[in-house]
C-alpha cells in the first residue's frame, strides 16, 4: 500500500493523503524516498566541496570520492541492518534485496567514512582537514534524508512509552500535549524523523558558525560524532522499529558510545592544545 493518511494536529495540519510514489511510468514506480536520499547526497557533497576546494580538492577528486563513498555507504547501511536482523533472512538474495527495505544510517556512515578515509589516503589529501570539511555535508545529507522516512510513513516513535537502555517509561500523558505530534492512518505517533532532522539542523548551523574556531584538525568531525550521538541516543528510545541486540537498541548504544568518546576526545585534545600553546607562549616570553 503506497498511500498513508498523515496529520499534525498540534500544528493545525488536518489529515491528508501521502503517496510514497513520486512518479509512475507504466509498471515502473519512482519513490519519494529515493529522490530525497539522492538530493541529500548531492547537497551534502556540494556543501563539503565548498570547504574542500579551499584545501586544493578538485571536482575530479570529489567525483572519485563520491563514486567510492556512495556505494560503500549503501553496502554499509545494508550490512549493518542485515547483521542486526540476521535470523530474519533465509538466503543471500534476501540479504542483498535492498529494494524490499532495510537500510541503517549508522551502517551507511561507517561504510562511507571508511571509504572516504581510504580514498583520501590514496590521493594523499590531508585526512583530518578533509574530515572537517565533510562533516557539515554529512549532517546536511542526514537532515534531508530523514524526510524520506516521512514520505514512507516509517521510522516513527511510539506514543505510549520511552526506552533508554532497557529502562521503560510511560510517556502517554506527554504525547497528547506534544505540539509536533503526528498521526499516521489515525494512530498517534512521535515524528522521530522530524525530531532528528531538527536536531541535526541545529548541529549543522553550529558546525558552520564555529568552524573557524576549531582548536585542531579533526575537531569538526568530533563535533558531529558528539552532537549526532547525543541526539540519536535520546531519540532512538522512542522508535518502534529499532534494531536490537538482546534487550538493547543497537543504534542507541552506538550513538551513546559515539557521544561519550567524541566528548572525551574533544576535551582531552583541547586541553592538550591549550597546554602546548601555553608552553609556547612561556618560551617566547
Amino acid at each position: 500500500m503506497n498511500l498513508s493518511t498523515i496529520s499534525f494536529p498540534g500544528l493545525g495540519i488536518s489529515p491528508f493523503n501521502l503517496d510514497r510514489v513520486a512518479l509512475r511510468f507504466g509498471n515502473v514506480e519512482i519513490y519519494w524516498y529515493g529522490i530525497i536520499i539522492c538530493l541529500g547526497i548531492i547537497l551534502g557533497f556540494a556543501v563539503a566541496y565548498l570547504r574542500m576546494k579551499k584545501i586544493s580538492v578538485t571536482t575530479d577528486d570529489l567525483a572519485d570520492i563520491a563514486l567510492i563513498c556512495v556505494p560503500s555507504a549503501i553496502v554499509g547501511a545494508r550490512l549493518y541492518y542485515v547483521l542486526a536482523e540476521l535470523e530474519s533472512y533465509n538466503s543471500f538474495y534476501e540479504m542483498i534485496a535492498i529494494w524490499n527495505g532495510g537500510l541503517a544510517i549508522y551502517g551507511g556512515v561507517i561504510g562511507g567514512v571508511l571509504a572516504f578515509t581510504l580514498v583520501c589516503k590514496y590521493k594523499k589529501k590531508p585526512l583530518l582537514k578533509m574530515y572537517d570539511c565533510a562533516a557539515p555535508g554529512l549532517i546536511l545529507g542526514q537532515i534531508i534524508g530523514r524526510w524520506g522516512n516521512f514520505f514512507n510513513a516509517e521510522a516513527y516513535g511510539i506514543s505510549e512509552s520511552y526506552d533508554f537502555f532497557g529502562a521503560k517509561f510511560d510517556i502517554s500523558h506527554l504525547s497528547s500535549k506534544n505540539p509536533l505530534r503526528m498521526t499516521i492512518d489515525g494512530t498517534l505517533v512521535h515524528p522521530t524523523f522530524l525530531y532528528e532532522s531538527l536536531w541535526n539542523l541545529l548541529g549543522f548551523v553550529l558546525m558552520n558558525v564555529f568552524f573557524k574556531k576549531r582548536a585542531f584538525d579533526g575537531e569538526v568531525l568530533l563535533w558531529y560524532l558528539t552532537w549526532y550521538g547525543l541526539g540519536r541516543s535520546l531519540i532512538e528510545g522512542l522508535r518502534g522499529d529499532s534494531l536490537y541486540a538482546g534487550s538493547i537498541r543497537v543504534s542507541q548504544l552506538v550513538a551513546f558510545v559515539c557521544f561519550v568518546l567524541g566528548l572525551c576526545a574533544i576535551v582531552a585534545l583541547r586541553i592538550k592544545v591549550f597546554n602546548e600553546r601555553k608552553k609556547e607562549n612561556g618560551s617566547n616570553n
